[in-house]
């Protein structure tokens, strides 16, 4: 596959978890945090672009993804976890006194993982660019599941995967490898809701509809690995959003104190959540992240941005990353 050309795989001990982890290249580093349902893969075309231009390109399987373990316990999915092994893999690949900051690019989950990052380990980041997922401090007012149960209905897709073991033996009845590709083929501006029985409203005698961007190839692997490892450990950390919100506590009305650049699509269904695109375009955004750059929204396109237009991510990457060599 050409896509996997001099990308390097090993497997590395970290806090306490075996992780697995791709890179390509040498120089500055820079980390990718992928997100849900996705892998280390998500990132192949920014992997290629950035080593290409003069960047190490390190992209890990977040725990309970791929090829990194899955721990049994959904407690053990918490953000302090998503960040630890994080740091614990950034003190092994790049040690403070080698190169004490480093570049980071998260998209979707991974990009509210990166927010952690920066918000608990400021030091170790040079730059963000976060994709899909904008920076909202966690309001110790409003319980994040309920409110959205409040706003979106009990059959809105975080609702859904509350509950352990339901939607993994609802996505098992119509095939997990159905399942994945339903959801990284999920690409208009609106809600996704899961009902009992007819999950994602389409006949299960027809394939699923594939976005341009992925091939037969790419969903083969996304595929393959998801029916290899389980989808548990990716929904656990839906599983934690209430967890999340009591444990961030301490960082009510905290900034984020990195430089950022952050980028998303219109047509992104997290952009047309309940005043999502008045945060981002009418400075809420901004207050909470100071020293953001610039809030890009791009027409006509989807939540999966950094695949479907690679090249126009990469060129985004490397002007905005150059200003910090």
């Amino acid at each position: 596959m050409k896509s996997m050309e001099g990308i390097q795989h090993k497997t590395v001990s970290v806090n306490g978890i075996n992780m697995h982890i791709a890179e390509k290249g040498e120089g500055p580093l820079i980390l990718f945090i992928h997100g849900f349902p996705e892998l280390w893969y998500t990132w192949r075309h920014q992997i290629n672009g950035l080593a290409a231009l003069g960047y190490r390109a390190l992209a890990p399987d977040l725990r309970g993804y791929g090829g990194t373990d899955a721990p049994d316990c959904v407690a053990d999915y918490t953000c302090f976890h998503a960040v630890g092994d994080l740091i614990a893999l950034l003190d092994m690949e790049a040690p403070p006194e080698k190169e004490d900051k480093v570049f980071v690019v998260g998209h979707d989950w991974g990009a509210i993982i990166a927010w952690f990052l920066c918000l608990f380990r400021p030091d170790r980041v040079k730059a963000l660019f976060t994709l899909s997922a904008p920076f909202i401090t966690c309001d110790p007012r409003f319980k994040p599941v309920e409110t959205l149960e409040v706003l979106l209905g009990k059959d809105y897709y975080i609702v859904r995967f509350q509950e352990p073991g339901e939607m993994e033996a609802e996505f098992a009845e119509i095939s997990l490898r159905r399942a994945v590709l339903e959801l990284l083929s999920y690409r208009i501006p609106d809600p996704l809701y899961l009902r009992k029985g007819n999950l994602f409203g389409h006949p299960l005698d027809c394939p699923v509809n594939l976005p341009p961007w992925l091939s037969d190839q790419d969903a083969d692997y996304y595929a393959n690995q998801f029916q290899e490892t389980g989808i548990t450990g990716a929904l656990n950390y839906y599983r934690n959003i209430d967890t999340d919100w009591e444990l961030l506590a301490p960082w009510w009305k905290s900034q984020i104190q990195v430089p950022v650049k952050f980028a998303m699509g219109d047509h992104d269904l997290v952009y047309t959540m309940p005043g999502v695109k008045d945060y981002i375009l009418n400075g809420g955004l901004k207050r909470n992240v100071p020293f953001l750059e610039e809030a890009l929204v791009i027409n006509g396109v989807s939540h999966w941005i950094n695949e479907e237009i690679p090249d126009q991510i990469n060129q985004l990457l490397f002007d905005f990353f150059s200003k910090f060599n």
